[in-house]
C-alpha cells in the first residue's frame, strides 16, 4: 500500500499527516507512504485539482493506493478506520 502526500514543510496539517504515516509504517509492514514537497516540485494547487477533478484549497492532498482521501483530517480519520492506526 502506497499513500502519497502532496504538501509543503511550513505547513502543520503536512507536517502532522507525515508523522500519521510514518507511525503507520511502523506499525504495518504493508504501508510505504512518500511526501512531495509542492513547492520544490513546482506542483501548484491547480495541478492537483486536475489529479482530484476538484478544487483544492488547502495542502496536504494525500491519495492513498492512488485514490484521492483528503486532507489530514480525512486521512487520520481514514487511517483509523481502515489501517488500523492507533495514537
Amino acid at each position: 500500500m502506497l499513500t502519497v502526500i502532496f504538501g509543503r514543510p511550513a505547513c502543520p496539517f503536512c507536517v502532522r499527516a507525515v508523522q500519521i504515516a510514518k507511525q503507520l509504517s511502523t506499525q504495518r509492514d504493508d504501508f510505504e507512504y512518500r511526501y512531495v514537497d509542492i513547492q520544490a516540485e513546482g506542483i501548484t494547487k491547480a495541478d492537483l485539482e486536475k489529479t482530484i477533478g476538484k478544487p483544492v484549497l488547502t495542502v496536504p492532498q494525500i491519495f492513498v493506493d492512488e485514490t484521492h482521501v483528503g486532507g489530514c483530517t480525512e486521512f487520520e480519520a481514514y487511517a483509523k478506520e481502515h489501517l488500523g492506526l492507533y495514537a
